[in-house]
């Protein structure tokens, strides 16, 4: 049987983020749908059977993968990839994502930082780390010195990103660094407090985030 169009952006989708949750293939893929849930189900095990795709039962609801992503269907790697996708969806809701990258490769693996994401939310670019996990003071200041590597390398050109940390921990972070980093629980309310700013403070020039909110 042929691919819909829907196949392939399903397909596609996998390929990016990894690893997909029903739910969520269904929120991205089926939302004009009355039962997306139920119709996400029927294509999922179409092209699972097909060879498109995998599966992982270990999880409820499912979660799927590219036909040649090398993941171990238990792997703790998993959730992180689904914290990722959560970050993509947010944006989505939020409007004006321009770009969004999983994972993206700077130079060779351990010479600098290996952001979880780069994208570019209403014209302003930001790395985001999806911290799932409790850093030391220690490995955070270390993971931050690495950006400052990235910063120097030039891989990025200009303007170096924002680097956001999506955590529920706030770490205490004092470096004098030559980018902006911010602290949130999630992209939402990062967002948010962006609001909230611009309505009491209206940004300094030249300060801050250039994202036109509203």
């Amino acid at each position: 049987m042929s691919l819909t169009n829907r196949d392939k952006a399903i397909i596609k989708d996998l390929n990016k983020f990894r690893v997909m949750d029903r739910d969520s293939i269904a929120e991205l893929h089926f939302s004009n749908l009355k039962k997306p849930w139920k119709a996400a189900n029927n294509v999922l095990l179409r092209l699972q059977r097909e060879g498109k795709i995998q599966v992982s039962k270990a999880f409820a609801p499912y979660v799927y993968f590219g036909q040649d992503v090398e993941i171990k269907k238990n792997s703790q790697k998993i959730g992180h990839f689904l914290g990722i996708l959560n970050v993509y969806k947010e944006l989505k809701q939020l409007g004006t994502l321009e770009t969004f990258l999983v994972e993206p490769k700077y130079g060779k693996k351990g010479e600098c930082a290996e952001p979880d994401i780069f994208c570019e939310y209403r014209r302003t670019k930001f790395f985001v780390e999806v911290q799932r996990t409790v850093y030391s003071e220690k490995l955070m200041n270390e993971k931050l010195d690495r950006y400052v590597d990235l910063y120097n390398s030039g891989h990025t050109g200009a303007p170096f990103p924002h680097v956001l940390i999506l955590s529920d921990q706030r770490y205490a972070i004092d470096g004098d660094y030559p980018f902006k980093v911010f602290q949130a629980e999630s992209f939402t309310q990062f967002v948010g407090s962006l609001k909230i700013r611009e309505d009491t403070v209206k940004v300094e020039k030249g300060e801050g985030i250039k994202i036109k909110i509203g």
